[in-house]
């Protein structure tokens, strides 16, 4: 899913950046996604393995992601092991939030 056509017209991070910041938050889905669900169709909940760093570099991407695109909501719930990211968008985004779960590799498993 290189083609970066479902980013919508009201982000505003620089066109040349967007696939820098597409390829970190790919990185941080391959690395450290345990698991994924959609537990309303407006919210998606990402599951990632902790360890060193991990945390900071969640919230550094979640605190520059919210700066471009001001539709997202985002929620940091630090656990055992795990760290918890709930994202939400308004309905309008709905289809951004599709475009996230397809990007981490597993949104097709069962959960």
């Amino acid at each position: 899913m290189s083609d970066l056509a479902w980013v919508p017209q009201s982000c505003t991070l620089p066109t040349e950046e967007r696939p820098l910041r597409v390829a970190e938050w790919d990185a941080l889905f391959s690395e450290r996604l345990t698991a994924l669900s959609r537990p309303q169709p407006l919210r998606l909940r990402l599951d990632l393995a902790d360890g060193p760093g991990v945390e900071d570099r969640v919230r550094d991407l979640v605190e520059r992601e919210g700066g471009c695109c001001s539709f997202f909501a985002f929620t940091i719930t630090p656990g055992q092991d795990r760290i918890h990211l709930e994202i939400s968008v308004e309905a309008a985004h709905e289809t951004v939030l599709e475009a996230i779960a397809a990007r981490t590799g597993i949104a097709g498993e069962p959960q």
